[in-house]
């Protein structure tokens, strides 16, 4: 090879890798679920205990409802 010719290099034009960085740290996700999934049961729990939804179907033998004083 003759001293002005330069060993090819292949070219690398658009092809580095760009690191992506995660939205949460590696470090933090277990954290970040654990306390979604609680606030998603927090949020089933008092949905589900506010509601005022009407009982239906037969009582058990020998029930007697409360007496309310709504006279």
């Amino acid at each position: 090879m003759p001293k002005n010719q330069k060993q090819k290099k292949p070219r690398q034009i658009g092809k580095q890798k760009i690191e992506k960085k995660p939205l949460i740290a590696p470090k933090h996700k277990n954290t970040f679920w654990t306390i979604v999934v609680l606030v998603i049961l927090l949020i089933f729990f008092i949905v589900n205990n506010t509601r005022k939804v009407p009982e239906q179907g037969s009582y058990p033998p020998g029930y007697t409802p409360a007496q309310t004083d709504s006279e």
